[in-house]
């Protein structure tokens, strides 16, 4: 059987397919990357000051967290039908929708990491005369990192599973391709796409660990010791 032939046969693994689709497949990757960076970063910056509000003002923990959690877990077609009046189909409506999943995960992780750092740290950075913003930014952050970077972890992961249902609106990266791909039942787009999908979430994880242990050296000094 020729490499051209598996694509007449409709074979589940073509190398021909990814030869002849490789401009697809890049773009497609390309928009799935894109969509998760941005959702991933807008979410974070949401998800900082209302962490901080909740840690200010403990009243505001339950409505916060409980909002979050709501919007988690509201199914993604229902999530992007309400959302629509406001978007339209865009792809905002992909992000919006993405970044409101993530707030769960993301505000949780960062008052976890908050609540880690030790009291007394808190009262010799204050007897050094650390105000609250420069206590918060240079030493409550950085102590909170492993916790804050473990939410970050998990949102990219679940962002990038999350970004195919955006094929419904046609800004859903590879998810596109693999929507595409069931309704024409093209074997090879199928597979190909679900695997560039899978490789991308290990990649990606793998890459924020690596940026954890470099942002947070004295972890592995804690370990080794």
């Amino acid at each position: 059987m020729t490499a051209t032939s598996c694509l007449v046969a409709n074979d589940w693994i073509c190398a021909e397919y990814v030869r002849s689709r490789a401009q697809e497949l890049t773009d497609a990757t390309v928009q799935h990357v894109w969509i998760t960076v941005v959702s991933v970063l807008i979410g974070l910056a949401v998800a900082l000051p209302l962490a901080l509000l909740v840690r200010a003002r403990p009243r505001w923990a339950g409505p916060v967290l409980g909002l979050t959690t709501v919007l988690y877990t509201i199914p993604s077609l229902a999530m992007f039908s309400l959302l629509l009046p406001l978007f339209g189909l865009s792809a905002a409506l992909v992000v919006t929708g993405l970044v409101l999943y993530s707030l769960t995960i993301l505000v949780r992780n960062i008052l976890a990491g908050l609540a880690a750092v030790p009291d007394e740290t808190r009262e010799a950075a204050r007897g050094m005369g650390y105000g609250r913003g420069r206590l918060l930014w240079e030493v409550e952050l950085p102590l909170a990192l492993p916790a804050v970077m473990a939410g970050v972890r998990m949102a990219t992961v679940s962002t990038i599973a999350l970004t195919t249902v955006g094929a419904l609106v046609d800004y859903g990266g590879l998810g596109t391709l693999i929507t595409g791909g069931l309704k024409s039942y093209f074997k090879a787009q199928v597979l190909t796409a679900s695997v560039v999908c899978v490789l991308l979430a290990v990649a990606a994880d793998l890459l924020l660990l690596g940026a954890q242990r470099l942002l947070t050296p004295w972890t592995r000094a804690g370990k080794a010791g």
